[in-house]
């Protein structure tokens, strides 16, 4: 019977297991933790019989007054979802999360439920039949996706649901454009006719896209605060890019880029590329009110979804949309950008909770109820 321990490992170890996978969730490296200064860090891994085969990011959070935790693993942990024993090497994290002070763990796996083409995104919202992204009928599922859901629910773990969390939880439905064994021309030739037409449009327009550096931050952030008031988010403060860049950086010089696009000297959408492995993800955009008919947006994801082709990136992530379809909700704009690409729809498993000492997680839970 092959033996699995789990236990604390060193960032430099957590960072050479990561380089030794096809793609992990930048939200899974070392240089997470640092950016998440609010929580305690800790990386851990997997042993076989001695060696390593899985590892995590865990970001402790502090109940007030008490020395207990929440054991947060976002987008993780990073092993193998459709392993035989995987039950046993779940029971072990848990059992070491438990021996460190966690009241619950929750997770994020990795794992793929189902997918949608960008055509059937955009057919679902033009029917106005249905209202979630949920009710339509996928192109595809994932047999792991659903294995992996009743193997946790046998083992008491609890899905969580999108508006619940100890901080805001991390999207369940993204929208991804695979990249594999494609060009330039096969993903613009993707794309639809206004993305495409918006594309020229910058171009002859003069907007120009560049890469910044860290004194480009404050500008970028300027425009990010403007575009949180003009769409009713709450905006990250300066220091919190500032950390992030300084962070990523320090663990790989291209783990994340800053992107501007300027037109006659005006900053008019600016963006954070981040990779690891594979897989490149577009994290967070801004853009100006003014000057919105030169397709600054565009052109800036544009360039770099032209990047990522270049380093040879498998899949450009524009991260998180909301599952809704109904024309008259305001937030079906963002999936209406973004399946423009021609991607497609990827709904994972989601976020899971599992409580270890179930009266104070339950004090928890009432607590974030009402909050």
């Amino acid at each position: 019977m092959t033996v699995i321990d789990v236990r604390a490992i060193g960032a430099a170890e957590h960072l050479a297991f990561v380089k030794s996978r096809p793609e992990v969730s930048f939200l899974q490296t070392p240089a997470w933790g640092r950016v998440k200064s609010e929580w305690r860090r800790e990386s851990i891994g997997w042993f076989r019989d001695g060696e390593l085969s899985g590892a995590a990011l865990v970001l402790y959070r502090q109940l007030p007054q008490l020395k207990r935790y929440l054991a947060y693993l976002p987008e993780g942990p990073v092993v193998d979802w459709s392993a035989g024993d995987l039950d046993q090497s779940l029971f072990e994290m848990a059992r070491y999360l438990k021996s460190q002070g966690a009241f619950g763990v929750r997770m994020g796996p990795p794992v793929v439920s189902r997918t949608w083409t960008a055509d059937t995104v955009k057919k679902a919202i033009a029917d106005d039949v249905h209202r979630r992204l949920g009710d339509v009928p996928p192109d595809a599922r994932s047999d792991v996706g659903s294995d992996v859901q009743a193997l946790l629910r046998t083992q008491g773990w609890r899905p969580v649901t999108a508006a619940d969390g100890f901080t805001a939880g991390q999207p369940q439905y993204v929208f991804q454009v695979p990249l594999k064994g494609r060009t330039e021309d096969d993903v613009l030739a993707g794309m639809n006719q206004q993305w495409r037409r918006n594309i020229k449009k910058a171009g002859k327009a003069g907007v120009t896209v560049t890469q910044g550096g860290a004194g480009d931050l404050p500008g970028f952030h300027a425009l990010y605060a403007e575009t949180a008031q003009r769409d009713g988010f709450a905006p990250r403060p300066l220091s919190y890019f500032q950390t992030m860049l300084t962070a990523l950086q320090a663990e790989d010089p291209d783990r994340i880029r800053l992107y501007l696009a300027h037109h006659e000297g005006d900053l008019v959408a600016a963006t954070t590329w981040v990779r690891v492995g594979g897989h490149t993800w577009y994290s967070y955009g801004a853009s100006s009110t003014s000057k919105r008919e030169v397709r600054g947006s565009n052109a800036v994801q544009w360039k770099m979804i032209q990047d990522a082709l270049a380093v040879g990136a498998s899949v450009y992530d524009l991260r998180g949309i909301t599952d809704t379809l109904d024309s008259k909700d305001p937030h079906v704009g963002l999936i209406q950008f973004k399946v423009g690409t021609g991607g497609e729809a990827v709904e994972y498993i989601g976020e899971w909770d599992l409580p270890l000492n179930r009266l104070i997680y339950k004090a928890f839970d009432l607590y974030m109820s009402r909050r």
